[in-house]
């Protein structure tokens, strides 16, 4: 390249840099603005705007506890018992004001020493003194209007209505001030919330300034470089729009050793970094699935409760994993569960479920409307189970590179439980944390179900109404009627096998015959149960449910008393 071209290219290249540092600093004097902004917000404003509202809240029931204790006071015969316990309530009340003022004094003095978060000192000072001269007013209050039942209970009582209205303008005092306060926060609230839009649009309108003047110098750049600079500049405006367009597996060529190969390396080194975001996010999936966010924004979800529905919740948990991680390091844990978490997630989202949690190494997911069709989640459950064992294999195979040992690998399983049934879906948690999920005696039973294969020695359990509406999808057996921990209704629980069609014939053999024991076991008939079973363990040795039903039949056969008189299993442990 040319020395005066070299010299230009240079020219420009600096004054990009320069633009570059400028936004950049600007950005970055934004951000910690925007920031600090949030952080008083968020941490400091409007926690002590809701905790003075709950102090005047908490007054303001003390007067209506003063005006039923005097209200109480004028009847022929006092009834003792309503005023003490009116009293009661009256002094709970001022010892939760007084805490609240308290904590609020504490966030203050936070606040004031804290080197982290800039706040409004001079309010906050003024707070400083207003709140323990509120408390002091409150307090006095309080201790009026028991000195007045003092006097009251000792034959000495007071007018009521001298009482009463001093008590009141005691009151109006107290609130007077709260209001003050209450109003100052109110106002810093709203002061700071448009300070943070001002810096928003601030940093916008930097941005914007700068993206212009560079696209101004690039202009000047094309018209006087030489033409051998200008393929590369269109090879990183295609590979700009590519990005745009999401295409993040493009990577530029570059040609040169100017100035352009360094600005398309780090275009390379950019588009780098976002496919690395974009695997981290795909490792650790999403905190909200997309269709809730959308629902939510499309008013399709309520965002302020909830509504009952027919669902099926899935858990799962791997087996033996405490004893497992203690076998590896923190960092080998950490891999180990990333990519575990990965390989199980897939399955969840290809069958449309909603990941609702990752519980430790437990994962917790459902299906239902308005998310999948309302005949189709309970099968659209079971595929995703049945897929997720088949991927453990693949899992099995992978652990050697994940946590680094070639020998004396450890064993990986899990277990599964899924529940059909009624839940409460929708929005739940406070003002400030929010999360959309289903609760209701469905979940818990889905977690039982994912314990209780310890008891069956299986790996996927579903209840009586999974099996029933996915009867036409897959294939499952009936193991027992059980008494899960925490209920008293008992459960009819079936092994998922498989896919509809897809059993082997030795495996469908095993299901009849161990279901024709099952109605023997159930009967009391023990030696044609008792033969049913070894039949199963003929067609196969390691069937966990066939030897532990057998182990009953004998114990059963040896003390009927044993027997329970419905023939439900109770488990007593999760």
């Amino acid at each position: 390249m040319r020395r005066p071209i070299s010299l230009k290219v240079y020219s420009i290249a600096l004054g990009l840099l320069v633009l570059m540092v400028v936004v950049t600093g600007l950005s970055a004097r934004n951000l910690k603005r925007l920031n600090n902004e949030v952080a008083a917000l968020s941490g400091y404003y409007i926690a002590l705007d809701q905790q003075m509202g709950g102090v005047e809240t908490l007054v303001r029931q003390q007067s209506v506890h003063v005006e039923r204790i005097l209200l109480l006071l004028q009847a022929r015969k006092p009834d003792r018992a309503v005023i003490e316990q009116e009293k009661d309530l009256f002094d709970a009340r001022g010892i939760n004001a007084d805490q609240i003022i308290d904590s609020s004094l504490h966030l203050i003095k936070e606040a004031l020493s804290s080197s982290q978060v800039n706040v409004d000192r001079v309010v906050f000072t003024v707070f400083e003194e207003e709140l323990p001269d509120i408390q002091t007013a409150r307090q006095h209050f309080h201790a009026t209007f028991r000195q007045f039942l003092i006097e009251a209970e000792e034959g000495n009582p007071r007018s009521i209505k001298v009482v009463r209205d001093a008590l009141e303008r005691e009151k109006d005092a107290i609130n007077e001030r709260m209001e003050k306060v209450i109003r100052a926060l109110q106002k810093l609230t709203k002061d700071s919330a448009n300070m943070a839009s001002t810096v928003e649009q601030q940093a916008s309108l930097y941005n914007w300034g700068i993206t212009l003047i560079a696209g101004v110098l690039g202009l000047i750049f094309a018209a006087v470089v030489t033409r051998n600079l200008v393929e590369p500049v269109r090879r990183l405006l295609s590979g700009t729009k590519a990005v745009e367009e999401g295409d993040l597996s493009i990577r530029i060529q570059a040609s040169s050793a100017d100035e352009i190969a360094a600005l398309t390396e780090s275009f390379n080194n950019m588009v780098a970094g976002l496919r690395e975001k974009e695997r981290i996010k795909d490792t650790f999936g999403k905190y909200v699935d997309p269709r809730i966010v959308k629902g939510l924004l499309e008013n399709r979800l309520s965002s302020t409760g909830g509504e009952k529905r027919v669902m099926t919740v899935f858990f799962s948990d791997l087996v033996g994993f405490t004893a497992l991680g203690e076998q590896l390091t923190p960092d080998g844990v950490v891999r180990f569960l990333n990519q575990y978490f990965t390989l199980m997630s897939e399955p969840i989202r290809e069958y449309g479920g909603i990941l609702d949690k990752f519980i430790g190494d437990a994962i917790m997911a459902y299906w239902g409307p308005p998310f999948t069709d309302e005949r189709e989640h309970a099968a659209l459950a079971c595929f995703s189970a049945l897929d997720q064992m088949a991927r453990l294999e693949q899992f099995r195979r992978m652990l050697p590179d994940i946590i680094g040992l070639r020998k004396g690998l450890p064993a990986v399983n899990i277990r599964m439980g899924i529940a059909t049934g009624d839940v409460t879906v929708g929005t739940i948690g406070s003002e400030s944390a929010k999360g959309f999920t289903v609760i209701g005696d469905t979940v818990n039973l889905a977690s039982r179900l994912e314990g209780a294969n310890k008891e069956y020695g299986t790996t996927i359990l579903v209840n009586e109404d999974t099996r029933n509406l996915a009867a036409d999808a897959v294939e499952a057996r009936e193991l027992d009627s059980i008494r899960v921990v925490g209920k008293s209704e008992p459960v009819r629980v079936f092994e998922l096998l498989g896919r509809k069609g897809q059993l082997d014939p030795a495996l469908l053999e095993l299901k009849s015959r161990f279901e024709q024991g099952l109605g023997n076991y159930r009967s009391g008939t023990w030696d044609e149960a008792e033969k049913c079973f070894n039949d199963c363990l003929k067609l196969k040795p390691d069937d966990a449910p066939a030897r532990l039903l057998n182990s009953r039949v004998q114990q059963l056969r040896a003390d009927p008393s044993a027997r329970q008189a419905d023939g439900v299993w109770t488990l007593t442990k999760k």
